[in-house]
């Protein structure tokens, strides 16, 4: 168990029914509401898998109180995998829309996150919260250095997301030495607008939560956006650099993820 507070447990898979359970509660967001899809989706079983899946970590936020229907109670995912542990996967998930060499090439230790989500029913609450808890201990144990992965917005017009997209390209583009970039056949710019252009208010309304509450602290995005129709959704690059972060970032860190 890595963490348990409350009502919550958060720990990692532990068993073939612990990642069938993350995979069903992905379905049930990222392909039932969100209208994603992929080579590997089980629409028969409702499991949202991947290739990737048997070698990452997963991280689970269990409700033992959860509805029946939510397999093994759990509400919330999310998946991991460090830089010591690429040798045996052949490569990032992110990299398939990200090249991320400037990241790998820094020698510094990594961790990858992705396939984020929880249960509609306990967003807005602090289930949220436990996961960072769980996630800040997990990224102490390993001594991680900078962590990044694909956020998405949801949906594919790029110029209905235009405003946001601008406001990350222009107020948060991440620095050269951690700067990755969309890869060149898919790459989408993201400066769509210059940035006397934008509503600042308008375009953070518009960006999701978990790519907001990276920007709080002190996350940058990578150079360009990948549009990706399987899933329906617009995706950018976060990067976090632990090292980066300064004294009010690190108080919004321990608060949110409540240490």
């Amino acid at each position: 168990m890595i963490a348990q507070a409350q009502k919550f447990t958060v720990r990692l898979a532990e068993t073939e029914a612990d990642l069938r359970a993350a995979q069903r509660l992905r379905y049930e967001v990222f392909v039932a509401e969100l209208g994603g899809d992929g080579a590997l989706v089980d629409h028969d079983a409702r499991l949202e898998r991947d290739a990737f899946d048997p070698h990452y970590d997963h991280l689970l936020l269990i409700d033992p109180a959860a509805p029946s229907e939510v397999l093994g109670g759990v509400v919330g995912v999310y998946r991991l995998l460090r830089s010591d542990q690429l040798a045996a996967v052949g490569g990032f998930y992110s990299e398939s829309e990200y090249d991320v060499a400037v990241l790998k090439a820094s020698g510094r230790k990594l961790l990858e996150l992705g396939r984020s989500c929880l249960h509609p029913a306990y967003r807005g609450g602090t289930a949220m919260y436990h996961l960072w808890n769980a996630l800040s201990a997990y990224v102490r144990d390993h001594d991680i250095e900078v962590l990044f992965g694909v956020a998405s917005f949801h949906g594919t017009d790029v110029q209905v997301l235009a405003e946001p997209l601008s406001l990350l390209h222009h107020r948060h583009l991440a620095p050269a030495d951690l700067r990755v970039r969309a890869q060149p056949d898919h790459f989408q710019p993201m400066d769509l607008l210059t940035e006397d252009a934008i509503d600042r208010k308008a375009a953070m309304l518009a960006t999701p939560a978990l790519i907001k509450a990276y920007l709080r602290l002190g996350g940058f995005v990578g150079e360009g956006a990948y549009v990706d129709h399987a899933f329906n959704t617009t995706d950018v690059c976060l990067i976090l650099d632990v090292a980066r972060m300064n004294e009010r970032q690190r108080a919004i860190y321990s608060r949110e993820s409540g240490q």
